[in-house]
């Protein structure tokens, strides 16, 4: 690198198979660190192996103390520190955002360089729209749940994105049938890898495929959005009648154009042809 980096915490994306993924900037920043907080040392050390990198590491996951996280604190409040998790951007169902929020409350400055994100990938992939979509990490394990999970997010119009596990996938998908049916979903696994898969169609046709071939690796699931609800069937004739019943036709024309959203010039056509 030109110039030091600064002190501060920086959220350095990994890749998610594909070692070619990483950044150049992301290379710069983890050769320029003091040290580099990571969820499984032996897997960031074999990263670091391939770019040809030596760093200390810190192992820093979910189940990291308050010890832990207040020596990170001190190091990237000294010099720069980096964050990464074993593949991906930290904090997207990854361990850090409590380590980023202190930091920040504490003015520490964070800086993130984006990269890899399964999450994203798979929405760019499946041919479902991505204009709007709703990130929701991991589908609880046990089906009540799931199924709830499901069931609270029904109704959103966007595209639900979620993480899942191979042998839980066509449990998964089962509960997409049943609590969201007719979608259509995609299942996008082993992405940037050799076996890259990115599967769509009702989550019945998935069940049977994935049946007769269980699935391996880190899978994403995209479940399209709701449909557009259908227009009401309104009886416009008696909502028309009733509205004559006290008020001239363009009046009862211009209370039903309101009331359904109709055109009330033939509304007003149809009041007189009743009247």
């Amino acid at each position: 690198m030109d110039t030091a980096l600064a002190p501060g915490l920086y959220i350095v994306a990994t890749p998610i198979g594909n070692l070619g993924d990483i950044t150049l900037r992301a290379v710069e920043t983890l050769r320029g660190v003091s040290a580099i907080a990571c969820e499984d040392t032996r897997v960031t050390g074999k990263l670091l192996h391939h770019l040809g990198i030596k760093q200390r590491l810190v192992r820093y996951d979910d189940h990291a103390s308050e010890e832990t996280r207040e020596y990170l604190l001190r190091l990237a409040g000294e010099g720069p520190l980096a964050l990464v998790s074993d593949a991906g951007t930290p904090l997207i169902s990854d361990p850090g955002f409590k380590l980023v929020r202190m930091a920040r409350e504490r003015g520490i400055a964070v800086t993130s360089l984006p990269g890899a994100s399964a999450a994203i990938m798979a929405i760019t992939l499946s041919g479902i729209p991505s204009d709007r979509f709703l990130f929701a990490g991991f589908l609880p394990s046990k089906d009540k749940a799931r199924r709830d999970a499901l069931a609270e997010l029904a109704s959103v119009p966007a595209t639900l994105v979620f993480y899942e596990t191979s042998p839980r996938l066509t449990d998964a998908l089962a509960a997409i049938d049943d609590v969201l049916p007719g979608r259509e979903v995609a299942v996008a696994r082993e992405l940037t890898k050799k076996f890259e898969e990115c599967r769509s169609g009702t989550a019945q046709d998935l069940i049977a495929h994935y049946t007769a071939h269980p699935p391996k690796g880190e899978i994403a699931l995209v479940i399209a959005p709701p449909l557009p609800a259908e227009p009401e069937d309104h009886d416009i004739d008696a909502m028309l009648r009733e509205a004559l019943a006290g008020a001239k036709a363009s009046q009862a024309a211009g209370q039903v154009a309101k009331a359904t959203g109709l055109d009330r010039k033939m509304l007003y056509a149809r009041a007189m042809e009743l009247k």
